[in-house]
């Protein structure tokens, strides 16, 4: 057995399951769930229609590699959002499909971290628990950057030591960030992409929400971007990771995409080859049908920022909380400990939040998620303001 499997802690959803475990949800109120951040828009029916009329297809073994008409798909939407001009990402090279994000983050670790007691895969904190996993089942340690208010929830680099830099094997980047919602500026993914060539490691840069922004407002920037801004378009030690999970509101599709560095896609073909992890024929051909389409992430977008308006408008002068950047989740502080918030939370008011320690580690006797709540406004719009209502009248009570 793996030694390192034991380390491996308990998913933030499993934490709160033990902490609500003796909490009784008010029977008199139904419940609205803000906890768990998988969408409820309606999938786009065109994409469903595209799975249906391939489902015959499952019938035929899928390639790791996928399809070409998928990547290339792929490799277009990239240029165009990401400004990396025509035939700016080679698509036989360049692109990988991966059945979501989650499994490519830790597939991407394992092929590319080697074993070793002093090597570190260096990530935000609050950080997606998958960065942390992957570190360990790889045989390296987990480095945490805090991210807080006083960074504007984005780490400030070029305070990490220099030790740090030069133990590094991978760098996990989250933008924007989960939970906290922040962008990183396209001054600061190009900082990064110095130091990667200074001291020699892979930056990863997770972009799944990037398609959440306001409407009307600046899209984050991503990695290949910066690299692109830079005239390297080889995107030397970069990565990045996208997936339809929220663009698209299809979770359940599991889809997504790896692109960047061929050098390092190479090996991690590789690596998936023997995995036995390719994208099933017809889900390739339906999600090449989403990353051809706008329109439903321009109403996706619009969503999520009619629920910011009407949720901030109700909690804004009686929580500590902010408009993010981007992403669909909300990280307000609370009143009191955030642990205590979230199960009196769901006991009066039946409505379930993440407390922010769980989406956290304590460093040096510091967790940057203590006293916070994450709030993902996935839920139908009513429900949100239900939801916000519900939680001004709790704060209004303690």
């Amino acid at each position: 057995m793996n030694k390192d499997l034991h380390r491996l802690q308990p998913y933030p959803f499993e934490k709160l399951r033990a902490l609500l475990a003796d909490t009784r949800a008010n029977p008199a109120l139904r419940a609205i769930s803000l906890s768990i951040g998988e969408p409820k828009h309606p999938s786009p029916p065109f994409v469903l229609e595209t799975l249906a009329r391939h489902l015959d297809q499952a019938a035929v073994y899928p390639t790791t590699l996928g399809i070409p008409a998928l990547r290339e798909g792929i490799a277009r939407w990239l240029e165009q959002r990401f400004e990396l001009g025509a035939d700016g990402i080679d698509p036989a090279t360049q692109v990988i499909p991966v059945n979501g994000t989650r499994e490519a983050l830790f597939a991407f670790t394992q092929a590319m971290v080697s074993a070793d007691p002093e090597g570190l895969v260096v990530s935000p904190n609050p950080f997606y628990q998958i960065y942390e996993g992957a570190a360990f089942l790889a045989g390296v340690e987990p480095y945490y950057l805090a991210c807080d208010a006083s960074n504007g929830f984005i780490p400030d680099f070029a305070q990490v030591p220099a030790e740090v830099w030069q133990r590094c094997q991978l760098l996990f980047i989250c933008t924007p960030g989960n939970p906290t919602g922040a962008v990183m500026p396209l001054e600061t993914l190009q900082q990064l992409i110095r130091l990667a060539d200074q001291y020699d490691f892979i930056v990863a840069s997770d972009e799944c929400y990037s398609e959440i922004h306001a409407p009307q407002g600046q899209a984050p920037y991503g990695l290949l971007q910066a690299c692109a801004a830079m005239g390297r378009r080889d995107y030397q030690r970069c990565v990045v990771f996208h997936s339809l999970s929220k663009r698209s509101n299809l979770p359940g599709l599991r889809s997504g995409f790896v692109a960047g560095d061929a050098a390092l896609l190479a090996p991690f073909l590789t690596y998936r080859t023997y995995h036995g992890c390719a994208m099933p024929i017809q889900t390739q051909h339906a999600s090449l049908a989403a990353w051809q389409d706008e329109s439903h992430v321009e109403d996706n977008r619009a969503q999520y920022q009619a629920k910011f308006d009407a949720v901030l408008a109700i909690l804004g002068d009686v929580m500590d909380v902010q408009r993010p950047d981007a992403g669909f989740y909300l990280w307000p502080r609370t009143p009191i400990d955030d642990q205590l918030f979230t199960r009196r939370l769901l006991a009066e008011e039946n409505v379930a939040v993440v407390p922010g320690s769980f989406l956290s580690r304590e460093v040096d006797g510091y967790n940057p998620g203590a006293g916070r709540i994450r709030m993902a406004l996935v839920a139908p719009l009513e429900d949100c303001i239900e939801a916000a209502q519900r939680i001004r009248r709790f704060i209004g009570s303690l």
